[in-house]
Formats: C-alpha cells, sequence, structure tokens
C-alpha cells in the first residue's frame, strides 16, 4: 500500500500528461522573444516621447491646435472604422485584408498631413526606414532559414530542427525590429560618434550613475528628462566603433552621420547606431531560434500550469463553425444563398415540387397508412414526453447548448419557488431550417449533424457515410416499438428548400441517426400518433408558404378514417403564418385554414412552427364562437440569431377569434431595448456590412464628386458660421442631386423603392411613404456630410501645399535624396545588393512606398484635370 501511494506521488509530481502534451504539441517553440521585443519597443517609445520638456511639448500643441484638430477627427474616423478590430481574431482572410486597408490608409493621411515634425517625429523619413529596414529584415532572415535547412538536411545539426518555422513568426520579428529601428531614429537619429568627445568613450562606465556619490546627479539628470535622453542616445545606444576596428565588415555596414560643431572634413568611420541595432535584433533572433532548434529547449522547459490548462482547453474544444455573417457583403455563402433562391423560385416553384415526387413513390396504397407516412409506435406508451424546436443551423456554439440541453437526462428548474424535473422528451420535433444560409452536404455536416453529436453520440456501429435504404433501422433487429431510446423526426424549412430539397432528403430521410436521435422517417411530412388519443400533424410548406393537394387528401384521409372526435392533434409548420400575415396584411396558408377549420373543426389545440427566432405563445380567450386553434406557439430558439417580439405585441386576433399573450421571449421590453441598442452595436457585429454600405453612399454621392468651391465654408470667423455654411452647402447639395443629377438620382429612387417595401404593408400608404421619404433623406444627408467633410479636408491639405504638390513615387524620390546623407555608403553596398538582387532591392521598395502616395496622385490629376 505503501509502495502505491509513493508510486502515485512521483505520478502526480511528474504530471505525465502534461509532458505527453509537449513531446506530442505540433510547434513546440514558441518564439516568446517577440512579445518581449514589442514590450520593449513600447516602453523605449513612451520614454523618448516624455522626454520632451513639458513646456516645449505644450508650446508645440498650442501653435499647431488646427492641425491637431484635424489629427483629432482623423483619428476619431478611423477608430469608428477599426472598432469591430479590436480586441478580436477573425478567421476570414477579409477582415485581415480590412486591418491592413484600414491601417494603409490611416498611416497615408497621416503621412500628408503636418505637425507630426514639429513633435520631433518625421513621417516620411520614419514610414521610409521601415520599408527598407522591414523588406531587408525578411529577405535576410529568409536566407538565414534557407541555409540551417539546408545544414539540416545534410545533418550538421540536430533531428529537432527540421521543423519550418512560420512565416508570421518572421514577419512579426521583422515588424517589431523595423519599429524599434524607427523609434531610436526619430529620437536619436543616426549620429555618429562627436569628434569632440574623447577616443576612450567607450572605456567608461554607462551606468556611473548608481555610484553613490553621483545619486544626485542621476536624480538631476532625470528631472531634466531632455538631458537624459541625450545620454542615452550618446551612451547607452553609441555606436559598436568604428570600421576600422573591423577590418571585415568594413564593406559590409552603413555609416552614421557626423555630428560635431561646425566644418567636419571628411567622411564618418563609425558604424551607424542604426545598423548596430538592427544586427543585434537580428542576431537575438538568430541565436534564440538555433538554441531552440538544435538543443530540444523546449522539452526542458515544460509548459506552465496557466498555459497547460488554457492549451488543453483550446484542444478539448469542438470545432464549431462561426454564425452566419447575415449582413456581410463578402460572403461568398450569401451570394450562392440568394443564386440558389432565384434558381428555386424559377425552377421547382410551379413547375417541379419533391412533395409530388415522394407522393408518387409512396408506398401508401389500398388505404393502408402504416407505409412512410403515418407512424403509431408511440401510442401504446404510458408516460410520453416530446421537445420542439426549429432554426438550429445558425452557429455551432449556440446550437450545441440547445442540443445539450435537449441531450440531458432531465432539467431540473423552478416554479412558484419548488424544483421541477423534467426528463428528455422520447420525441425531438424539428421545425426546420436545417442549416444556414443554403443547404448543401457542408452546412448540413457542420452546423447541424456536428452539434448533436457532440450533445450526443450516435452509436458505434453507426457510419455517416452509409446511406439507410431499410428505414427504420432500429438497433439489433428490434421492432420500432421496442425502442425506447430518443426518437428524432424534422419537418423542412424555407431554407432547406433553396436547392429543392436534395440535402434534406439524403441527410434527413436517408441517414438514421441525428447524433443518438434514431430517425425513422422517410418523406418530408409525417403524422404521429402518440398515447392519450393526441397526434402530430408535421407538415412541409415548400417555399409555397402552403401544403399541396398530396398532403391534403393524405391529412383528410387520416382525419375522417383514424382520428376520433374527442381526439387532439398538434400541427406543426415552418412559418407562423398567424404572425407573419397580421404582419404583412397577407393572407397564406388557405389549405392550412381549410384542413383545420373544416375537417379537424376544433380537434387542433396546439399549432407550432419556428422561422421566426424567439418563443411567443397565445392562447385563445374564451367565447362562445366555434375556437379552431386552442393555442398558438412560435419557438425558433433552435441556435439562430434573435428576432424581435415587440413587433407583434399588438397581435391578437386570427380568425375572428381572439387570442392573448402568455409568455414571450425575449419580453417586449427587452425586445425594444435590445432593437434600440442595434443603431449602436449593429455596425460592431456585421462589419463586413460596410462593403454595401459603401457602395451605396458612394452611388448616392457620385454626381457630386468633386467639390472644388468649398472656401466660403471656411471663410467665416464664427463656429456658427461655419455650421451655418457648411449646413447650407448640404442643402444645395441635395437640391442639385434632385435638379441636375442622374446616378445619384437613380440610386436615391431605388433606395426609396427598398425603403417603402419593407415599411410594413398594415400601415396606409401615405404613412408607407412618409417613413421610406424619411429613411433615404437620413442616409442622403449622411452622405452628403461624410462627402463635404473629405472633401473640405482634401482642399484644406491643398491649400497648404500638403498635397497635389508632386506626382508617382514621391515618397522614394524624397527618400531616396536624403538616404545618402542621413546613411552614408562610401563603400557602395547598395549598389552591390541592387546588382545582386537584380534590381529586385530597389525596386520593391520604391513601389512599397508608392502605395502612400495614392492620395498624392489622386489629388494631383483632380487639380489638373480642373
Amino acid at each position: 500500500m505503501g509502495s502505491s501511494k509513493q508510486s502515485a506521488g512521483i505520478l502526480d509530481t511528474l504530471k505525465m500528461q502534461r509532458v505527453r502534451t509537449i513531446l506530442t504539441h505540433t510547434y513546440p517553440y514558441p518564439h516568446e522573444h517577440s512579445r518581449h521585443a514589442v514590450i520593449a519597443v513600447v516602453v523605449g517609445c513612451l520614454f523618448f516621447i516624455s522626454s520632451d520638456n513639458i513646456h516645449t511639448l505644450v508650446e508645440k500643441l498650442d501653435n499647431n491646435v488646427k492641425w491637431w484638430s484635424m489629427y483629432a477627427c482623423l483619428f476619431g474616423f478611423f477608430y469608428f472604422f477599426s472598432s469591430p478590430f479590436i480586441g478580436k481574431t477573425f478567421k476570414p482572410s477579409y477582415s485581415n485584408f480590412s486591418r491592413w486597408y484600414i491601417a494603409w490608409i490611416l498611416v497615408a493621411a497621416v503621412y500628408h498631413l503636418p505637425s507630426f515634425q514639429s513633435m520631433g517625429v518625421d513621417m516620411r523619413m520614419n514610414l521610409s526606414l521601415f520599408l527598407t529596414i522591414y523588406l531587408s529584415s525578411i529577405l535576410f532572415l529568409l536566407v538565414f532559414h534557407i541555409i540551417f535547412l539546408g545544414l539540416w538536411y545534410i545533418g550538421f545539426v540536430s533531428r529537432v530542427a527540421g521543423k519550418r518555422p512560420e512565416i508570421l513568426t518572421i514577419l512579426q520579428n521583422c515588424a517589431v525590429l523595423s519599429v524599434a529601428c524607427c523609434v531610436f531614429y526619430s529620437h536619436c537619429g543616426n549620429r555618429a560618434m562627436l569628434r569632440e568627445r574623447p577616443l576612450d568613450r567607450r572605456n567608461s562606465n554607462w551606468f556611473s550613475f548608481w555610484k553613490k556619490e553621483e545619486r544626485n546627479t542621476w536624480l538631476a539628470k532625470f528631472l531634466r528628462m531632455n538631458e537624459l535622453k541625450d545620454q542615452v542616445c550618446s551612451s547607452w545606444f553609441a555606436p559598436v566603433g568604428s570600421a576600422s576596428d573591423y577590418p571585415l565588415l568594413s564593406k559590409w555596414v552603413i555609416y552614421g552621420e557626423i555630428a560635431c560643431n561646425g566644418s567636419c572634413p571628411g567622411s564618418s568611420d563609425e558604424i551607424s547606431p542604426i545598423y548596430s541595432l538592427w544586427a543585434t535584433f537580428i542576431g537575438l533572433y538568430i541565436a534564440n531560434y538555433v538554441v531552440e532548434r538544435s538543443t530540444g529547449w523546449a522539452l526542458t522547459h515544460p509548459l506552465s500550469v496557466k498555459e497547460y490548462e488554457k492549451l488543453k482547453k483550446k484542444q478539448m474544444k469542438p470545432d464549431f463553425l462561426d454564425m452566419v455573417p447575415w449582413y456581410s457583403g463578402t460572403s461568398a455563402d450569401l451570394f450562392k444563398t440568394v443564386f440558389d433562391l432565384l434558381v428555386s423560385v424559377t425552377v421547382f416553384v410551379g413547375r417541379f415540387d419533391m412533395r409530388m415526387m415522394q407522393a408518387a413513390m409512396s408506398r401508401v396504397s389500398d388505404g393502408n397508412h402504416q407505409g412512410d407516412l403515418l407512424y403509431d409506435h408511440f401510442s401504446e406508451k404510458d408516460d410520453f414526453w416530446f421537445d420542439f424546436m426549429a432554426d438550429t443551423g445558425d452557429g455551432g456554439n449556440s446550437s450545441y447548448a440547445v442540443a445539450r440541453l435537449l441531450a440531458k437526462p432531465f432539467i431540473r428548474t423552478l416554479k412558484d419557488d419548488s424544483e421541477l424535473t423534467l426528463p428528455r422528451g422520447n420525441l425531438l420535433l424539428i421545425g426546420g431550417d436545417l442549416a444556414y444560409p443554403n443547404p448543401s452536404a457542408f452546412t448540413y455536416e457542420r452546423r447541424l449533424f456536428v452539434p448533436f453529436e457532440y450533445a450526443l453520440q450516435p452509436p458505434p456501429w453507426y457510419k455517416a457515410e452509409q446511406i439507410a435504404v431499410n428505414k427504420p433501422e432500429v438497433p439489433f433487429g428490434a421492432q420500432l416499438k421496442q425502442y425506447n431510446g430518443p426518437q428524432c423526426f424534422v419537418i423542412p424549412g424555407n431554407h432547406d428548400w433553396f436547392d429543392g430539397l436534395q440535402t434534406f432528403m439524403r441527410y434527413i430521410c436517408h441517414r438514421s441517426w441525428l447524433g443518438g436521435w434514431l430517425m425513422p422517417q422517410k418523406k418530408s411530412y409525417f403524422a404521429l400518433q402518440l398515447p392519450k388519443r393526441w397526434w402530430v400533424f408535421g407538415l412541409d410548406l415548400a417555399l409555397h408558404g402552403d401544403i399541396d393537394v398530396y398532403q391534403f387528401k393524405f391529412f383528410t384521409e387520416l382525419i375522417t378514417e383514424k382520428v376520433q372526435e374527442d381526439d387532439s392533434v398538434i400541427i406543426i409548420t415552418h412559418e407562423p403564418n398567424w404572425l407573419t400575415d397580421w404582419y404583412w396584411n397577407d393572407v397564406t396558408g388557405k389549405n392550412i385554414s381549410h384542413l383545420i377549420s373544416d375537417y379537424l373543426r376544433g380537434r387542433c389545440k396546439l399549432r407550432m412552427a419556428g422561422d421566426l427566432h424567439h418563443y411567443m405563445r397565445h392562447s385563445h380567450v374564451k367565447s362562445d364562437g366555434p375556437v379552431h386553434v386552442h393555442h398558438l406557439l412560435v419557438n425558433g430558439c433552435g441556435g439562430a440569431f434573435l428576432h424581435p417580439t415587440h413587433v407583434f405585441s399588438k397581435f391578437n386576433k386570427l380568425d375572428e377569434v381572439s387570442y392573448e399573450c402568455k409568455a414571450a421571449y425575449p419580453s417586449f421590453e427587452d425586445s425594444s431595448r435590445i432593437a434600440l441598442g442595434n443603431i449602436l452595436k449593429f455596425r460592431k457585429k456585421n462589419w463586413q456590412f460596410d462593403f454595401i454600405g459603401g457602395i451605396i453612399y458612394f452611388v448616392l454621392v457620385f454626381s457630386m464628386f468633386p467639390q472644388c468651391q468649398l472656401n466660403h465654408i471656411l471663410q467665416d470667423d464664427t463656429f456658427s458660421g461655419h455650421i451655418r455654411s457648411f449646413l447650407g452647402t448640404v442643402w444645395n447639395g441635395f437640391i442639385y442631386i434632385l435638379q441636375h443629377s442622374c446616378v445619384s438620382l437613380v440610386g436615391a429612387i431605388l433606395l426609396l423603392i427598398a425603403a417603402y417595401s419593407f415599411v410594413p404593408p398594415k400601415l396606409s400608404r401615405k404613412k408607407r411613404a412618409i417613413i421610406g421619404v424619411l429613411h433615404v433623406s437620413a442616409h442622403l444627408a449622411a452622405a452628403l456630410i461624410l462627402m463635404l467633410l473629405l472633401e473640405i479636408g482634401i482642399e484644406i491639405c491643398i491649400q497648404h501645399k500638403l498635397l497635389a504638390t508632386s506626382g508617382y513615387h514621391t515618397l522614394y524620390q524624397w527618400y531616396r535624396s536624403v538616404e545618402s546623407e542621413h546613411f552614408p555608403d562610401p563603400t557602395g553596398l547598395r549598389a552591390r545588393i541592387e546588382q545582386w538582387t537584380f534590381g529586385l532591392y530597389p525596386a520593391c521598395i520604391k513601389y512599397l512606398m508608392s502605395a502612400f502616395d495614392v492620395p498624392e496622385v489622386s489629388n494631383f490629376s483632380e487639380l489638373f484635370y480642373f
């Protein structure tokens, strides 16, 4: 006993599971030094910025208040456009493109505005230097990795070095060291050693201020931050020495700029401090990489408990799909959905109906309804529970949360301060829309089957690729009545019909298991005979919003032959037409109404539906007249996004019978509050909609470009005068669009038609027209205001000669003119690199820099044209 306890303690100490995780990790060599380098760069940048005298800083701000106001507006706009990306990680490639695009536009705009130079930061030099160092670093590290992998291949380095590096790691480290060099250059420059200083400068003690006798001097320098910055630049980051000290490197280095009082004969022999800093970072990267890959460093440094738990949680997390970006203007799935819908409406509606094909292929004959459509194996059970849900095909996490609750053996809840235990249903009914946005093998597998299989595992002998030809495939050859496990029946929704019901038939009618739920179903509609003389009719509405004649015939015959006068019937449809007809002032589902009122005649106790992603339950108000349906229930909370309930708060009548709402989720008050909050939250959740919104706004003001006479807005002396002139210009633009524009007027009319059509038809035409006009006017005013703000900013920059002064490759030409002055190259290193790279080295930098000249080129062309 003692030995077993001791061995257990040893195993607990070793944490063998963690060791196994480390040994089998796919990428066990994290480059943590890049993260530490980022922190060091940020700290250094803050130090250099704060080292300026506070009085001088305030004075510089006061002298450039106009430009700093423009900076505030500029950064405010860019914060608004970039806010959806802050603190989040997106998987779609379009989001990464948007991040880089917004960053590029911001840098290009800041590059063309003044006043950063008054703060000691030369934006042009920093941008040029960053691109040059960044490309050079990438090239150098790629060559290093190629050489290192070659050494591994021929056996000169250890076996664990064969892992190829992640390209993102290389790019990240190159960006960090490039930013570090730019920060250093902004505040320290590329100065070589001062000629007045003694030659034994390198032998001085850099940290002498820590000596007790010199502590007061250090404190005094701390109070004079500007002097401390000079001390740091000249001592801590001074050049490593002259080229004569390193003869082998004399032709492979960049030299520093001479900084001396008076004339300085000759050229600098000191190695550039920027080059020294860059070489230091590159050396640290190479040393860290070689040590990690050649010595098994990661195997001797196990993960911390926190990192291990985080890694374990990530490994155990199911690979669910994200929710469908319904308002994305760049989603290929949504474009495919629109195309499938057009094809379905054009080809299938009125021409081909899968329900007709099912009726033709049905085995039901000679009045025997025990075939493919009627199931009575529940009728003899004593105790029976069933669950109902709909619209489960939107997201992974939300759909899994609902499926996990359905899979639990029981759920405990509170009712009137007492605990209530609800067992898992013997039957699960799903009301359609199984996979968004369009039905396909991928969406059905990933959005429907994967969450349900994680919630409740199918039997071990089940094979997903196997087609069920003899349903029901009950385990161990038993009869369906003898099977006591949970079962599932499904009706299709409108999204399941976008491909003509092909995917639904393949995955629902020709498969036997949805997770751990058995699916005996063979057709898209069905009838279930339940205990206690209850029935369930599952109807397939297709894209017509109604049942076809074959369904109508089957259910009327079933009612006539099987359903007794005192039986109770539950009808399931995908669409709750009692709510949608009231909202759109329409009449649909006439065959269903005929079935309920003329055949069931009061035996329909409950109608259930989905489609609307909320929960609402209405019950009839007792009256003397006939009641065709006693209760109305909508439960579309299967994992999809949330629909409002407050827009249906005034619904109270169906077929001349009064109803009252007994429950709603969310409540009417919460629903109204959530809808109001969407004004601010919509873009943060649906940032891809910028693509569509941008096109709409551009079309609305297309005829107004360009505005070259906006001086009158800035001529007033008061702020109120500026506002009046600006609003007057907006109004004049609005009138111009109505009187003279073609493209903008057509865009406004189309937007007005769309806005009018989305107003509920139950309102009068006058109210619909007023709401539509106000809606379009608000968008048109917003587009005009944004356009005028852009034009005013451009005009101010042109007046101050910040734009439209040069042409293409302005930044590159400026950089080449100052490069030789600030970064001497007496040995011709740049010319040799250009020769060895066949001209790619300057060409790549040249065309990268030209990306930041787009505002310059566009406005130069505009000014030349007018």
